[in-house]
């Protein structure tokens, strides 16, 4: 997880690289048509996230919301990967990103301890104000670039936060057969 979410902040390095893409009025998708830096770091991501969800199945406990979010995970790998691959569908992409990310942010609001959990509702706040700002931004032609990048943010820190708890939980106890 450490590596999909350190490569799915690849998008940092436009502060650094000319790009000719602004920051406050282009979406982040824009930077897959610059330099070829970040689409192969997004694809490096694609992969980790994509990677990462079998460990986190193993890991979790033994019902259906736990296994939505180590699946979530995979798809949402997957959907990064294509868009890495097919920049010019971003848009489209970037929304399916979104609706994974819910559905796993929901997975983990089931079945997280209390303390957790009031991250994981936070988080999916969150979600859905950055997605809510980014649709208002495209239609008003204004800051989506802004938006679009808070939104990889919340993104990134909500992963970071998924690696953490699979990092510090207690391993999963089998019963004696």
């Amino acid at each position: 997880m450490g590596v999909a979410v350190l490569a799915y902040s690849g998008w940092l390095l436009e502060f650094f690289l000319p790009t000719g893409v602004s920051p406050v009025q282009d979406p982040v998708e824009a930077l897959l048509t610059g330099p070829p830096v970040f689409r192969v770091l997004l694809a490096v991501s694609g992969v980790a996230f994509l990677l990462a969800g079998p460990p986190l199945h193993r890991l979790g406990p033994v019902q259906w919301s736990a296994r939505l979010s180590s699946i979530s995970v995979s798809a949402f790998g997957a959907l990064v990967l294509l868009q890495a691959a097919y920049p010019e569908r971003s848009e489209l992409l970037s929304s399916l990103l979104s609706v994974v990310l819910v559905a796993g942010v929901i997975s983990l609001i089931l079945w997280w301890p209390p303390g957790w959990r009031a991250l994981a509702v936070t988080g999916l706040v969150l979600v859905l104000a950055t997605w809510a700002a980014v649709v208002f931004a495209r239609q008003l032609g204004s800051y989506e670039g802004v938006f679009s990048r808070a939104q990889l943010v919340v993104r990134a820190a909500l992963y970071a936060v998924g690696g953490t708890y699979a990092f510090v939980k207690p391993a999963p106890r089998h019963a004696h057969r």
